[in-house]
């Protein structure tokens, strides 16, 4: 009999009717002959409330006791809804985490998941039972009780779905299911039928944050088709399934997102030298400051500026702990700004198809905004901007793209013909799966990838003023110059610095042509013919904070300068000199080693 997965969050348990309707579900899906686990949240703001009430007592309670009082919320919501399943005729047992036996490491209040036992799961399921699981928490060796965090019931939710080979894990929310942006946000925010794993992953919060980056890791790790679905009562919507494949692609962008609350940190005049990134970021991750996009461009006389952002809430924390670091390298000037917001685009059809740039850049000036720094990936690009700026900017790229209009012809999830995004079965079995438990939540390295074809171009001292990205990649793109890495460090007096990477073939025109372009602003070009680009990508690089540490001290180590850095969800990229390259490759591969895919 297959397994069904169904998680119900907050909002979607926070009453006596919400709890029944949710319990009415899940006897539906059991008679329709499935085998059902509900994974629950705390009810409503319960969580909020249990967090002030904290904060009344001790203003810094000890993360231990914050754990065991958070995971009341959950105890709370899982028995009431046993009782609701019963009231309605059915059978169901509750479980905490630790009864379920989901093993965490001893990180209280950020947990990661070590192992999870499905015995007595399995039992009480082959016995008739519905079980309510407890999302959020687990117990760790020493039988403590752990909290996972934000998003922590996503992620029970597709932990869960994974070592039990369930055939779907329905999440069910207050949204219809993901969106093209935010709708909160904006009006015209359309519905997706499906998303990709890595569409979501590179945008964690596409979708009004329907689902955390987290959740979804595992749910691209082992391969568990997640349903995203309304838990309204008089609401049947087929809601939005993440999986393997995007709605199509043909169309380069699928969707794009709003950060708000995030703060930009720049270090000036940065020895251009080996061991200067791993320093300052080093300290970073050992006070567990989660560092989002990190841009470095080329360094001018002996000199690089690193430019990074951080939550807001963790400014001044970062900035206590940078400012030491600045002065023992010998480097320049420390500079924030807290009024900044990233508004990013992503589809997997970027990865094939030229112009998508320089036509965000363009829909940006046109709209009067300046972009501050920019970073991208393969299906990704993201650009600093001023927050008073954020909504417009959204709007923007989301008409420019045309993201409110659905694809005309929608491709199927699957591969077989006819069938439904709501059929899809998980296609790892849980013997895979459970080869696998040990440690699941930790990082997976699916590749180390280095590029030998690129040169690079750089052109700095122009105005920072919206238009100039725009210019250079529309001169770019009308040569059919394939652009790839894509870096604007934060601009200093007023002035901006663009780096491009472009095929080694094709370098000399692309620096004939933007001369022509720059000298008229009274800016430079200058190119290095002979580059290489190393590119680490995986699973749990954006909430792993050591990823990029552990290449920036390898590369350290090996005594090898690091030229020009961007990030993303899903992958760090750097530049090195051609001269370094084998020697670069190989120190990442040792550095990597243990948490590499064969």
């Amino acid at each position: 009999m297959s397994i069904i997965v169904q998680k119900f969050g907050g909002t979607s348990v926070a009453d006596s009717e919400k709890i029944l309707a949710a319990a009415r579900k899940a006897i539906r899906a059991q008679k329709d002959g499935h085998q059902v686990v509900m994974v629950v949240s705390a009810m409503g703001k319960n969580t909020d409330m249990l967090m002030s009430l904290a904060a009344e007592i001790n203003p810094t309670p000890p993360e231990r006791e914050l754990d065991m009082l958070l995971s009341t919320g959950e105890q709370v919501s899982v028995a009431l809804m046993a009782m609701a399943v019963h009231a309605l005729g059915a059978n169901a047992v509750s479980l905490t985490g630790g009864q379920i036996g989901i093993r965490t490491d001893s990180s209280h209040t950020r947990a990661r998941i070590q192992s999870i036992s499905t015995e007595r799961i399995r039992c009480l399921l082959d016995d008739g039972n519905i079980v309510i699981a407890a999302g959020f928490q687990g117990i760790d060796e020493n039988f403590d009780i752990t909290t996972l965090g934000r998003g922590g019931s996503d992620t029970t939710a597709v932990a869960l779905a994974a070592v039990l080979g369930a055939e779907a894990c329905e999440i069910y929310t207050d949204v219809d299911g993901v969106f093209t942006t935010d709708p909160r946000m904006l009006a015209d925010a359309r519905k997706m039928d499906q998303v990709s794993h890595d569409e979501m992953l590179e945008l964690a919060s596409l979708g009004a944050g329907v689902m955390h980056s987290r959740s979804i890791e595992f749910g691209k790790k082992f391969n568990v088709p997640i349903h995203v679905r309304n838990s309204g009562v008089f609401t049947d919507d087929p809601g939005t399934m993440i999986g393997s494949v995007g709605e199509r692609m043909d169309r380069a962008v699928s969707g794009a997102a709003l950060t708000r609350q995030e703060s930009r940190i720049t270090i000036g005049d940065v020895p251009d030298q080996p061991g200067m990134t791993h320093a300052i970021f080093s300290r970073l991750a050992e006070e567990n400051i989660t560092v989002d996009m990190i841009v470095q461009n080329i360094g001018a006389e002996g000199r690089a500026n690193v430019s990074f952002t951080v939550l807001t809430g963790d400014l001044d924390k970062s900035l206590r702990v940078v400012k030491p670091v600045v002065s023992q390298l010998g480097a320049g000037k420390v500079s924030h700004d807290q009024q900044v917001a990233k508004v990013s685009i992503v589809g997997l059809g970027m990865a094939t198809q030229t112009g998508v740039a320089d036509r965000m850049f363009r829909a940006l000036a046109a709209a009067g905004i300046n972009i501050e720094a920019i970073t991208t990936s393969q299906i990704k690009i993201s650009v600093l901007i001023a927050r008073d700026q954020a909504l417009n900017a959204l709007k923007a790229v989301h008409q420019e793209f045309e993201l409110d209009i659905a694809p005309s012809a929608r491709m199927q999830f699957g591969g077989g013909e006819g069938e439904s995004a709501a059929t899809i079965k998980n296609p790892v079995s849980p013997i895979d799966v459970v080869s696998r438990l040990q440690h699941m939540e930790d990082l997976t390295i699916e590749s180390i990838s280095r590029d030998d074809s690129q040169a690079r171009v750089t052109i700095d001292q122009v105005p920072d003023h919206p238009g100039i990205a725009a210019q250079v990649f529309e001169a770019i793109a009308a040569e059919e110059i394939l652009a790839d890495m894509i870096v604007q460090s934060v601009g200093e007096e007023e002035c901006a610095s663009v780096s491009v990477t472009v095929p080694r073939a094709d370098v000399q025109r692309t620096v004939a042509l933007l001369e022509d372009l720059i000298t008229q602003m009274g800016g430079r070009v200058t190119a290095e013919g002979e580059i290489t680009i190393l590119t680490v990508t995986g699973i749990g690089v954006r909430s792993h904070t050591g990823v990029a540490i552990r290449m920036f001290r390898a590369l350290s180590g090996a005594g090898i300068n690091i030229e020009m850095i961007n990030t993303s969800e899903v992958r760090v990229n750097v530049v090195v000199a051609a001269e370094n390259a084998e020697n670069a490759y190989e120190a990442l591969q040792q550095a990597f080693a243990d948490v590499l895919e064969s």
